[in-house]
Protein backbone atom coordinates (compact mmCIF):
# COMPACT_ATOMS: atom_id res chain seq x y z
CA UNK A 1 0.00 0.00 0.00
CA UNK A 2 0.98 3.65 -0.71
CA UNK A 3 1.11 6.60 1.40
CA UNK A 4 -0.59 10.04 0.30
CA UNK A 5 0.66 13.36 1.00
CA UNK A 6 -0.70 15.09 3.94
CA UNK A 7 -2.61 17.66 2.51
CA UNK A 8 -2.86 20.09 5.52
CA UNK A 9 -0.16 21.16 7.19
CA UNK A 10 0.11 20.25 11.20
CA UNK A 11 -0.02 24.84 12.18
CA UNK A 12 -2.98 24.89 9.69
CA UNK A 13 -4.70 22.00 11.68
CA UNK A 14 -3.94 23.48 15.02
CA UNK A 15 -5.32 26.74 14.50
CA UNK A 16 -8.53 25.14 13.24
CA UNK A 17 -8.91 23.76 16.34
CA UNK A 18 -7.69 26.39 18.72
CA UNK A 19 -10.62 29.07 16.62
CA UNK A 20 -12.72 25.75 16.91
CA UNK A 21 -12.30 25.62 20.80
CA UNK A 22 -12.53 29.49 21.24
CA UNK A 23 -15.38 29.41 19.69
CA UNK A 24 -17.33 26.91 21.51
CA UNK A 25 -16.33 28.33 25.06
CA UNK A 26 -17.33 31.69 23.45
CA UNK A 27 -20.75 30.11 22.35
CA UNK A 28 -21.35 28.84 26.48
CA UNK A 29 -20.27 32.13 27.97
CA UNK A 30 -22.85 33.90 25.73
CA UNK A 31 -25.77 31.43 26.83
CA UNK A 32 -24.76 31.91 30.42
CA UNK A 33 -24.36 35.83 30.37
CA UNK A 34 -28.19 35.78 28.08
CA UNK A 35 -26.36 37.54 24.89
CA UNK A 36 -29.48 35.48 23.11
CA UNK A 37 -29.90 38.46 20.75
CA UNK A 38 -33.12 39.36 22.70
CA UNK A 39 -33.96 43.01 22.84
CA UNK A 40 -33.87 44.55 25.95
CA UNK A 41 -35.00 47.69 25.63
CA UNK A 42 -38.46 46.42 25.04
CA UNK A 43 -40.63 49.62 26.68
CA UNK A 44 -40.83 47.13 29.71
CA UNK A 45 -40.11 48.31 33.90
CA UNK A 46 -36.76 46.94 34.40
CA UNK A 47 -33.12 48.02 34.76
CA UNK A 48 -31.98 47.63 31.30
CA UNK A 49 -35.69 49.59 29.76
CA UNK A 50 -34.58 53.49 28.78
CA UNK A 51 -37.98 54.19 28.88
CA UNK A 52 -40.20 56.85 30.90
CA UNK A 53 -41.08 53.19 33.30
CA UNK A 54 -37.51 51.73 33.47
CA UNK A 55 -35.12 51.81 35.93
CA UNK A 56 -32.03 51.97 33.45
CA UNK A 57 -31.40 55.59 35.03
CA UNK A 58 -31.47 54.40 38.46
CA UNK A 59 -28.61 51.92 37.78
CA UNK A 60 -26.81 54.54 36.12
CA UNK A 61 -27.34 56.83 39.04
CA UNK A 62 -26.30 53.85 41.98
CA UNK A 63 -23.07 52.27 39.82
CA UNK A 64 -21.86 56.40 39.19
CA UNK A 65 -21.29 56.42 43.25
CA UNK A 66 -18.77 53.99 42.64
CA UNK A 67 -21.02 51.08 43.83
CA UNK A 68 -20.97 47.65 42.04
CA UNK A 69 -24.20 46.81 39.66
CA UNK A 70 -25.07 43.95 38.53
CA UNK A 71 -28.53 42.95 36.36
CA UNK A 72 -29.57 39.10 37.02
CA UNK A 73 -30.49 36.92 34.06
CA UNK A 74 -29.69 33.95 36.04
CA UNK A 75 -32.60 32.74 38.18
CA UNK A 76 -30.07 31.41 40.64
CA UNK A 77 -28.20 34.26 41.03
CA UNK A 78 -31.18 35.98 42.76
CA UNK A 79 -29.33 34.62 45.97
CA UNK A 80 -25.71 36.31 45.73
CA UNK A 81 -25.10 39.01 49.22
CA UNK A 82 -26.34 41.91 47.60
CA UNK A 83 -29.00 44.76 48.05
CA UNK A 84 -31.58 42.57 45.42
CA UNK A 85 -33.99 44.76 43.30
CA UNK A 86 -37.24 43.48 41.87
CA UNK A 87 -38.93 45.56 39.42
CA UNK A 88 -41.70 43.15 38.50
CA UNK A 89 -44.56 43.98 35.71
CA UNK A 90 -47.92 44.29 36.07
CA UNK A 91 -48.72 40.89 34.96
CA UNK A 92 -46.06 38.38 37.83
CA UNK A 93 -46.98 35.14 39.26
CA UNK A 94 -47.11 36.36 43.33
CA UNK A 95 -45.55 32.35 44.14
CA UNK A 96 -42.25 33.47 42.33
CA UNK A 97 -42.10 37.05 43.94
CA UNK A 98 -42.78 35.40 47.16
CA UNK A 99 -40.50 32.73 46.65
CA UNK A 100 -37.61 34.81 45.67
CA UNK A 101 -38.90 37.69 49.40
CA UNK A 102 -38.48 34.53 51.63
CA UNK A 103 -35.67 32.96 50.72
CA UNK A 104 -33.66 36.11 51.06
CA UNK A 105 -35.19 36.50 54.47
CA UNK A 106 -34.72 32.74 55.50
CA UNK A 107 -31.31 32.77 54.22
CA UNK A 108 -30.38 36.23 54.93
CA UNK A 109 -28.57 37.15 51.80
CA UNK A 110 -28.85 40.60 51.99
CA UNK A 111 -31.49 43.67 51.58
CA UNK A 112 -34.28 43.39 49.29
CA UNK A 113 -36.43 46.18 47.63
CA UNK A 114 -39.55 45.30 45.92
CA UNK A 115 -40.87 48.38 43.51
CA UNK A 116 -44.52 47.83 42.44
CA UNK A 117 -45.27 48.71 38.79
CA UNK A 118 -48.33 51.05 37.81
CA UNK A 119 -47.83 52.22 34.17
CA UNK A 120 -49.76 50.77 30.95
CA UNK A 121 -47.19 51.65 28.48
CA UNK A 122 -46.58 50.81 24.89
CA UNK A 123 -43.33 51.78 22.70
CA UNK A 124 -43.74 54.50 20.62
CA UNK A 125 -44.98 53.52 17.21
CA UNK A 126 -42.80 53.95 14.04
CA UNK A 127 -45.69 55.99 12.03
CA UNK A 128 -45.92 58.73 15.30
CA UNK A 129 -44.71 61.64 14.16
CA UNK A 130 -42.26 62.04 17.11
CA UNK A 131 -38.31 61.69 17.25
CA UNK A 132 -37.65 58.55 19.32
CA UNK A 133 -35.09 56.20 20.14
CA UNK A 134 -35.50 52.48 20.53
CA UNK A 135 -36.85 51.20 23.64
CA UNK A 136 -39.09 54.70 24.72
CA UNK A 137 -42.80 54.46 25.40
CA UNK A 138 -45.94 56.45 25.58
CA UNK A 139 -47.88 56.34 29.31
CA UNK A 140 -51.53 55.49 28.36
CA UNK A 141 -53.04 54.94 32.56
CA UNK A 142 -51.91 53.89 35.78
CA UNK A 143 -53.10 50.23 37.42
CA UNK A 144 -52.20 49.30 40.53
CA UNK A 145 -51.09 45.14 40.70
CA UNK A 146 -53.46 42.72 41.90
CA UNK A 147 -50.87 40.05 42.78
CA UNK A 148 -49.52 42.21 45.70
CA UNK A 149 -52.63 41.67 48.03
CA UNK A 150 -51.45 37.99 47.25
CA UNK A 151 -47.98 38.47 48.78
CA UNK A 152 -47.20 37.05 52.25
CA UNK A 153 -45.91 40.46 53.16
CA UNK A 154 -49.35 42.56 51.46
CA UNK A 155 -51.77 39.96 52.91
CA UNK A 156 -55.10 42.67 54.27
CA UNK A 157 -53.19 45.71 52.42
CA UNK A 158 -54.89 47.71 50.13
CA UNK A 159 -53.48 49.92 47.55
CA UNK A 160 -54.83 52.39 45.56
CA UNK A 161 -54.64 55.24 42.19
CA UNK A 162 -55.40 58.82 43.14
CA UNK A 163 -53.95 62.99 43.31
CA UNK A 164 -51.69 64.16 45.62
CA UNK A 165 -49.18 67.09 46.35
CA UNK A 166 -46.10 65.72 46.42
CA UNK A 167 -44.01 63.47 49.05
CA UNK A 168 -42.13 63.51 52.38
CA UNK A 169 -39.48 61.50 54.09
CA UNK A 170 -36.15 60.75 55.17
CA UNK A 171 -34.84 63.72 55.40
CA UNK A 172 -36.17 65.34 51.71
CA UNK A 173 -39.14 66.48 50.20
CA UNK A 174 -40.74 66.96 46.60
CA UNK A 175 -43.41 66.44 44.21
CA UNK A 176 -43.66 63.84 41.68
CA UNK A 177 -43.99 63.68 37.77
CA UNK A 178 -47.41 62.64 37.34
CA UNK A 179 -49.70 64.33 40.83
CA UNK A 180 -52.65 62.77 39.23
CA UNK A 181 -51.84 59.31 39.12
CA UNK A 182 -50.07 58.29 42.40
CA UNK A 183 -50.16 54.99 43.73
CA UNK A 184 -50.15 54.38 47.51
CA UNK A 185 -50.82 52.31 50.49
CA UNK A 186 -53.92 53.27 52.06
CA UNK A 187 -54.34 50.87 54.88
CA UNK A 188 -52.31 47.96 56.42
CA UNK A 189 -54.49 46.45 59.06
CA UNK A 190 -51.95 44.36 60.18
CA UNK A 191 -49.14 47.56 61.16
CA UNK A 192 -46.76 45.36 59.30
CA UNK A 193 -44.92 48.01 57.50
CA UNK A 194 -43.25 51.14 58.64
CA UNK A 195 -43.41 54.35 56.62
CA UNK A 196 -40.25 55.54 54.98
CA UNK A 197 -41.68 57.92 52.28
CA UNK A 198 -45.73 59.56 52.58
CA UNK A 199 -47.96 61.94 50.34
CA UNK A 200 -49.18 65.00 51.55
CA UNK A 201 -52.49 63.41 52.71
CA UNK A 202 -50.16 60.65 54.99
CA UNK A 203 -50.82 57.83 52.73
CA UNK A 204 -47.71 55.55 51.91
CA UNK A 205 -45.13 55.64 49.38
CA UNK A 206 -42.17 53.37 50.02
CA UNK A 207 -42.42 51.09 53.67
CA UNK A 208 -40.20 48.87 55.76
CA UNK A 209 -41.63 45.40 56.11
CA UNK A 210 -41.57 45.10 60.39
CA UNK A 211 -40.11 41.99 60.66
CA UNK A 212 -38.16 40.12 63.59
CA UNK A 213 -34.82 38.71 62.62
CA UNK A 214 -34.70 35.98 65.11
CA UNK A 215 -31.47 37.04 66.28
CA UNK A 216 -30.02 38.79 69.51
CA UNK A 217 -26.96 40.11 68.03
CA UNK A 218 -28.15 41.90 64.92
CA UNK A 219 -31.22 43.09 63.09
CA UNK A 220 -32.62 41.39 60.23
CA UNK A 221 -31.77 42.99 56.39
CA UNK A 222 -34.61 45.07 55.17
CA UNK A 223 -37.48 44.01 53.13
CA UNK A 224 -38.78 47.24 51.57
CA UNK A 225 -41.74 47.99 49.29
CA UNK A 226 -42.19 50.98 47.17
CA UNK A 227 -45.56 51.55 46.11
CA UNK A 228 -45.08 54.64 43.80
CA UNK A 229 -42.40 53.82 41.23
CA UNK A 230 -42.04 57.10 39.82
CA UNK A 231 -40.00 57.70 42.44
CA UNK A 232 -37.36 55.73 41.27
CA UNK A 233 -38.23 54.73 37.50
CA UNK A 234 -36.62 57.05 34.40
CA UNK A 235 -39.33 59.42 34.56
CA UNK A 236 -38.58 60.08 38.31
CA UNK A 237 -35.16 60.06 37.81
CA UNK A 238 -35.33 63.71 35.80
CA UNK A 239 -35.85 65.42 39.22
CA UNK A 240 -32.70 66.35 41.49
CA UNK A 241 -34.66 65.79 44.95
CA UNK A 242 -35.78 62.68 43.36
CA UNK A 243 -32.48 61.29 42.81
CA UNK A 244 -31.50 62.14 45.98
CA UNK A 245 -34.12 60.26 47.42
CA UNK A 246 -33.03 57.60 45.68
CA UNK A 247 -29.63 57.32 46.99
CA UNK A 248 -31.12 58.00 50.37
CA UNK A 249 -33.27 54.66 50.22
CA UNK A 250 -30.79 52.43 49.01
CA UNK A 251 -28.34 53.91 52.10
CA UNK A 252 -31.31 53.15 54.10
CA UNK A 253 -31.63 49.82 52.72
CA UNK A 254 -28.07 48.83 53.04
CA UNK A 255 -27.62 49.98 56.82
CA UNK A 256 -24.83 52.48 54.94
CA UNK A 257 -22.45 49.42 54.33
CA UNK A 258 -21.35 49.37 50.67
CA UNK A 259 -22.90 45.99 49.24
CA UNK A 260 -23.38 45.24 45.56
CA UNK A 261 -26.38 46.18 44.17
CA UNK A 262 -28.55 43.70 41.99
CA UNK A 263 -30.89 44.28 39.35
CA UNK A 264 -33.26 41.46 38.53
CA UNK A 265 -34.19 40.60 34.86
CA UNK A 266 -35.56 37.49 35.15
CA UNK A 267 -39.40 38.46 36.30
CA UNK A 268 -39.68 40.79 33.11
CA UNK A 269 -38.37 37.59 30.59
CA UNK A 270 -34.95 38.47 30.27
CA UNK A 271 -33.39 35.52 32.20
CA UNK A 272 -30.57 33.82 30.60
CA UNK A 273 -29.68 29.89 31.03
CA UNK A 274 -27.17 28.64 34.10
CA UNK A 275 -23.38 29.95 32.86
CA UNK A 276 -22.53 26.12 31.01
CA UNK A 277 -18.75 27.66 31.05
CA UNK A 278 -18.61 28.12 35.39
CA UNK A 279 -21.20 24.94 35.81
CA UNK A 280 -18.65 22.50 33.60
CA UNK A 281 -16.16 23.37 36.45
CA UNK A 282 -17.94 22.95 39.34
CA UNK A 283 -18.53 19.79 41.21
CA UNK A 284 -19.79 17.00 40.24
CA UNK A 285 -19.10 17.90 36.89
CA UNK A 286 -15.63 18.84 37.34
CA UNK A 287 -14.43 14.96 37.08
CA UNK A 288 -16.42 14.43 33.65
CA UNK A 289 -15.12 18.02 32.26
CA UNK A 290 -11.55 17.00 33.53
CA UNK A 291 -11.75 13.56 31.59
CA UNK A 292 -12.90 14.98 28.71
CA UNK A 293 -9.67 17.52 28.32
CA UNK A 294 -7.66 14.17 28.88
CA UNK A 295 -9.15 13.01 26.11
CA UNK A 296 -8.55 15.46 23.69
CA UNK A 297 -5.23 16.26 24.59
CA UNK A 298 -4.71 12.38 24.10
CA UNK A 299 -6.10 12.43 20.84
CA UNK A 300 -4.54 15.74 19.98
CA UNK A 301 -0.90 14.23 20.96
CA UNK A 302 -1.54 10.98 18.91
CA UNK A 303 -2.65 12.85 15.61
CA UNK A 304 0.41 15.24 15.75
CA UNK A 305 3.01 12.10 16.39
CA UNK A 306 1.84 10.08 13.75
CA UNK A 307 4.73 9.44 12.04
CA UNK A 308 4.12 10.12 7.69
CA UNK A 309 0.66 10.44 6.29
CA UNK A 310 -1.94 7.98 6.48
CA UNK A 311 -1.64 5.07 4.43
CA UNK A 312 -3.51 4.81 1.43
CA UNK A 313 -6.20 1.59 1.57
CA UNK A 314 -5.85 -0.77 -1.31
CA UNK A 315 -8.55 -0.54 -3.83
CA UNK A 316 -11.51 -3.28 -2.75
CA UNK A 317 -11.66 -4.86 -6.70
CA UNK A 318 -7.88 -5.01 -8.49
CA UNK A 319 -8.08 -4.50 -12.08
CA UNK A 320 -6.69 -5.72 -15.48
CA UNK A 321 -6.72 -9.13 -17.02
CA UNK A 322 -4.02 -10.58 -14.57
CA UNK A 323 -6.49 -9.85 -11.61
CA UNK A 324 -9.67 -11.12 -14.01
CA UNK A 325 -8.24 -14.76 -14.46
CA UNK A 326 -7.26 -14.85 -10.40
CA UNK A 327 -10.70 -14.24 -9.87
CA UNK A 328 -11.81 -16.76 -11.89
CA UNK A 329 -9.31 -19.02 -10.91
CA UNK A 330 -10.67 -18.22 -7.25
CA UNK A 331 -14.34 -19.05 -8.07
CA UNK A 332 -13.30 -22.06 -9.81
CA UNK A 333 -11.28 -23.25 -6.71
CA UNK A 334 -14.35 -22.39 -4.31
CA UNK A 335 -16.95 -24.50 -6.47
CA UNK A 336 -14.85 -27.22 -7.32
CA UNK A 337 -15.44 -27.71 -11.02
CA UNK A 338 -11.53 -28.14 -11.85
CA UNK A 339 -13.03 -30.75 -14.78
CA UNK A 340 -15.32 -27.82 -16.14
CA UNK A 341 -11.54 -26.18 -17.43
CA UNK A 342 -9.95 -29.73 -19.31
CA UNK A 343 -12.30 -29.07 -22.44
CA UNK A 344 -11.96 -25.41 -22.78
CA UNK A 345 -8.13 -25.28 -21.86
CA UNK A 346 -7.47 -28.44 -24.26
CA UNK A 347 -9.52 -26.74 -27.28
CA UNK A 348 -7.61 -23.06 -26.44
CA UNK A 349 -4.47 -24.96 -26.89
CA UNK A 350 -5.28 -26.68 -29.96
CA UNK A 351 -6.63 -23.40 -31.68
CA UNK A 352 -3.18 -21.06 -30.69
CA UNK A 353 -1.05 -24.15 -32.08
CA UNK A 354 -3.01 -24.28 -35.56
CA UNK A 355 -2.70 -20.79 -36.18
CA UNK A 356 0.86 -21.00 -34.92
CA UNK A 357 1.88 -23.27 -37.74
CA UNK A 358 -0.17 -22.39 -40.59
CA UNK A 359 -2.79 -25.32 -40.51
CA UNK A 360 -6.69 -25.26 -41.97
CA UNK A 361 -8.94 -23.85 -38.73
CA UNK A 362 -10.51 -27.71 -38.23
CA UNK A 363 -13.68 -27.33 -35.75
CA UNK A 364 -13.16 -31.42 -35.21
CA UNK A 365 -10.85 -31.73 -32.32
CA UNK A 366 -9.69 -34.91 -33.50
CA UNK A 367 -8.63 -33.62 -36.80
CA UNK A 368 -7.10 -30.72 -35.31
CA UNK A 369 -4.91 -33.11 -33.36
CA UNK A 370 -4.05 -35.26 -36.00
CA UNK A 371 -3.13 -32.07 -38.09
CA UNK A 372 -0.74 -31.08 -35.65
CA UNK A 373 1.28 -33.99 -34.74
CA UNK A 374 1.93 -34.51 -39.04
CA UNK A 375 2.75 -30.65 -38.50
CA UNK A 376 5.28 -31.18 -35.61
CA UNK A 377 6.34 -34.48 -36.95
CA UNK A 378 7.81 -32.62 -40.36
CA UNK A 379 9.70 -30.29 -38.15
CA UNK A 380 11.50 -33.43 -36.58
CA UNK A 381 10.13 -32.40 -32.89
CA UNK A 382 10.95 -34.87 -29.92
CA UNK A 383 8.68 -35.34 -27.20
CA UNK A 384 5.54 -36.34 -26.54
CA UNK A 385 2.93 -35.83 -29.30
CA UNK A 386 0.25 -33.59 -28.90
CA UNK A 387 -2.58 -35.90 -29.05
CA UNK A 388 -1.45 -37.55 -26.28
CA UNK A 389 -0.70 -34.75 -24.01
CA UNK A 390 -4.16 -33.75 -24.68
CA UNK A 391 -5.54 -36.86 -23.96
CA UNK A 392 -3.87 -36.85 -20.97
CA UNK A 393 -5.89 -33.72 -20.14
CA UNK A 394 -9.52 -35.37 -20.91
CA UNK A 395 -8.31 -38.34 -18.92
CA UNK A 396 -7.61 -36.58 -15.73
CA UNK A 397 -9.50 -36.60 -12.61
CA UNK A 398 -8.02 -34.73 -9.22
CA UNK A 399 -7.17 -31.25 -9.57
CA UNK A 400 -3.48 -32.21 -9.07
CA UNK A 401 -3.48 -34.17 -12.40
CA UNK A 402 -5.92 -31.80 -14.14
CA UNK A 403 -3.14 -28.89 -13.82
CA UNK A 404 -0.44 -30.83 -14.23
CA UNK A 405 -2.10 -32.10 -17.57
CA UNK A 406 -2.81 -28.53 -18.39
CA UNK A 407 0.95 -27.16 -17.64
CA UNK A 408 2.23 -29.91 -19.59
CA UNK A 409 0.09 -28.41 -23.20
CA UNK A 410 1.27 -25.44 -22.10
CA UNK A 411 4.81 -26.31 -22.48
CA UNK A 412 4.65 -27.91 -25.34
CA UNK A 413 3.16 -24.83 -26.99
CA UNK A 414 5.99 -22.61 -25.91
CA UNK A 415 8.42 -25.32 -26.86
CA UNK A 416 6.70 -24.72 -30.45
CA UNK A 417 6.31 -21.33 -30.27
CA UNK A 418 9.60 -19.87 -29.27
Amino acid sequence: MSRRANPFRPGTVLALLLVGVLAFVLLLYALGRGWTGQEERNGGNHAAANGLNGFSGLATLVESTGTPVSRIRNRAELENYGLLILTPPLWTDPEEIDEIIQQRIDYATGPTMLILPKWLAMQVPTEAQVESEDGWVILSSASSPDWFEQLTIGEGTTLAIGRTGGWLGLGLEGDLPEQDQVQALLSDPGNSFRALLVDDEGDVLAAELVQESGYDDYDAWPVIVVFEPDLLNNFGMADRNRAAMALQLVEEATFGDDLPILFDLTLNGLGGSQNLLTLAFRPPFLAATLCMLLAALVIGWRAFRRFGPPVAEAPATAQGKRQLARNGAALVERVKRWHLLKKPYENMIGRRLAKGLGLRSVSETDAREAAIDRAVARRGHDGPAFSRLAADLREAERPRDIIRAARALRTFERTLTQ
